[in-house]
């Protein structure tokens, strides 16, 4: 039985630096904790919608 194993490397501060901006964006709104988690999910959104025309 062969088994491959897989290894994934981040090489990038990319995670980071969302994390830091989505925590900024929740302190200077001050949002509270359940804002706070719908800001998670809805503000990448935003972010795709606003940069979706530089890219293409």
């Amino acid at each position: 039985m062969n088994r491959k194993s897989i290894n994934i490397e981040q090489h990038s501060p990319l995670g980071l630096f969302w994390f830091a901006g989505w925590l900024f964006s929740i302190g200077y709104l001050k949002l509270g904790f359940w804002k706070g988690v719908i800001a998670l999910c809805v503000w990448p959104y935003y972010f795709g919608v606003h940069f979706a025309p530089a890219a293409g």
